[in-house]
Order: C-alpha cells, then structure tokens, then sequence
C-alpha cells in the first residue's frame, strides 16, 4: 500500500504539518524579539481555541457513541491541564523566588512537559497504528484462507503459487 492511499495518511499529514509549525516557531521566537513571540503565541491560542470549539461540536454532533467518548476524553484532558498549569506555579514557589520567577520557571517546565507527553503521545500513535494495521492484515488474511478453502484443490494449489 502506497502511504498516499494509506488510512492514516491525512493523519500523518496533519502530524507532519504541526510539527513543521511547531518548529519553525519556536526557532523563530528564539531569535525573535519580544513582538514576535506575543504574535506567534497568539495566533497559537487562537487555534488552539478553535480547535476546541470543533472538538466540542463534534463530541455534540457526532452519531458514533466511541468518536463522542474519544474526542471528550481529549476535551477533559485540556480542561485538567490548564487546571495544572495554574498549580505548578504555586507548586514551585520558595521563599528566595519572586512571583514573576515562579511563573517563568513553571512555563520552561510545563512547556518540558508537554514535549515530553508528544513525544509519549506519538510512541502511542505508532502503537495504536501499527496495532490497528495487524488487526486489518490478520481479517485480510483470514478472509482469504476461507475464500481458498472454499475452492476446488487445484484453485488452492493455484493461489498458493
């Protein structure tokens, strides 16, 4: 199967396209001024504010009780982590560190964190899909046993040539 006319193609596009806009803008940023990076955080947040909403439409609009509960686990996940993000700040404060430290410290480290949980989140990825293909290959290959059998001797003798 050519990966152009594979399932998760769209998918691998996708992962492929943010991970080139997470790329470039943090390299950008890092040699960026001040400006830069509030713009590029900004246009960040609006999409992942839009993000959320088609998220949310599609957990209410959607027929498939499993695509429901899989994108409302992903919804409750962002929920608890903007919770958490607003607990490492106090977290992490000490008596030597001013407010304005403690939150920059928290960002460095949650920003570590969510790096950590792609990277974890695409090993995943690579499970679930290559679990999910071993699936299809198995039915395919079932389906043609039972097709074989179903044939004369010499059809199998044919086939397994």
């Amino acid at each position: 199967m050519n990966i152009d006319e594979s399932v998760f193609a769209y998918k691998l596009y996708e992962m492929e396209e943010q991970y080139g806009k997470l790329q470039c803008r943090i390299r950008t940023c890092e040699r960026g001024g001040r400006e830069k990076i509030h713009s590029e955080l900004e246009k960040a947040r609006e999409e992942y504010a839009e993000n959320t909403l088609l998220m949310e439409e599609k957990a209410k609009s959607c027929r498939s009780p499993a695509v429901t509960k899989l994108t409302q686990v992903q919804l409750d996940y962002r929920k608890k982590v903007d919770k958490l993000k607003q607990q490492v700040v106090s977290d992490l404060h000490s008596d030597e560190s001013s407010p304005e430290e403690d939150e920059s410290e928290a960002g460095m480290l949650y920003a570590e964190f969510a790096m950590d949980f792609a990277t974890l989140a695409m090993q995943q990825a690579l499970i679930s899909a290559l679990s999910a293909l071993d699936g299809q290959k198995l039915q395919d290959a079932e389906k043609a046993d039972n097709k074989r059998n179903g044939q004369t001797k010499e059809e199998a003798a044919v086939c397994k040539k």
